[in-house]
């Protein structure tokens, strides 16, 4: 290798290492804050180091938000969410994907430009339809009324339209009934999709904001976005017990995203290529 080809690699990984710091930094720096009291987050010079506060951050965290029930919630809510609206994605994109009927792409027009509705348009009629049925401050409210995540069934069905169809009618032909087709034959080949789209409702659920902070009207039924926000005081904020529940809200994501990675990688190459 010349000196040229050398230095061009050196450079490389370093400007690699630099965008890599750049990257964790704000994870570590969330660590510290949670092992710090918050008097420290904004002390001259910086403190970098870990501290010896996090049992007490922790402690008063729960004592604020019963930060074990916040995360029960979320769990439950999000896990819930993915389940369901995975099934009802996937089944979707499978009929406008390969079943042939008057009005398909019509319907499937219709799924992309509901993408282009901001979600807080349809803020106050779910509100009015959960509170006529009087269902606020329940799971179900929290889960049901935002199952048919458009981008999911996008992503499904373009998966969905690189899977042979000549396959599908070979085994019609063996007398295979559609669901045995769809259980046994397609599914198992849409791992990566899955995988993919089960991250982006996970995350799309767990970060939920607006909608949880409308339909809970008790601290009990908070999930942690709505639950960390109680904790910006006007007068005081306890910095300390912030990047706490920061670091209790970012622990399930790496570790969902981490399980699922290599599919992830693998179905967004497949939805973008195929």
């Amino acid at each position: 290798m010349s000196e040229r080809m050398m230095g061009r690699t050196i450079g490389r990984y370093v400007l690699l290492a630099i965008f890599m710091v750049i990257s964790i930094f704000p994870f570590y720096w969330m660590l510290i804050g949670a092992t710090n009291h918050s008097s420290k987050m904004f002390s001259k010079p910086i403190t970098l180091l870990p501290g010896k506060e996090f049992i007490t951050n922790l402690v008063n965290l729960n004592d604020n938000i019963g930060i074990y029930r916040v995360l029960f919630n979320s769990l439950l809510v999000s896990g819930a969410y993915v389940l369901l609206a995975l099934a009802i994605s996937t089944a979707a994109a499978y009929v406008l994907a390969k079943f042939q009927f008057r009005g398909a792409n019509l319907i499937f027009l219709l799924f992309m430009l509901s993408m282009m509705i901001p979600s807080q348009a349809t803020v106050i009629p779910l509100f009015k339809l959960m509170s006529n049925f009087e269902l606020l401050n329940t799971y179900f409210a929290l889960i049901v009324p935002q199952l048919c995540y458009p981008f999911a069934i996008f992503l499904m069905r373009q998966n969905f339209m690189a899977f042979p169809s000549e396959l599908l009618e070979s085994a019609r032909l063996d007398g295979a009934g559609e669901y045995r087709i769809f259980f046994q034959i397609v599914l198992p080949s849409m791992k990566p999709a899955l995988a993919a789209t089960s991250i982006f409702l996970f995350m799309t659920q767990w970060n939920n904001f607006m909608w949880p902070l409308v339909v809970t009207t008790s601290s009990e039924m908070y999930t942690f976005p709505v639950a960390l926000s109680s904790l910006m005081g006007v007068s005081f904020t306890d910095y300390g017990q912030v990047m706490t529940g920061i670091t209790f809200a970012t622990i399930p994501i790496i570790i969902f995203f981490l399980m699922l990675q290599k599919h992830f990688i693998s179905g967004m190459l497949g939805s973008a290529l195929k």
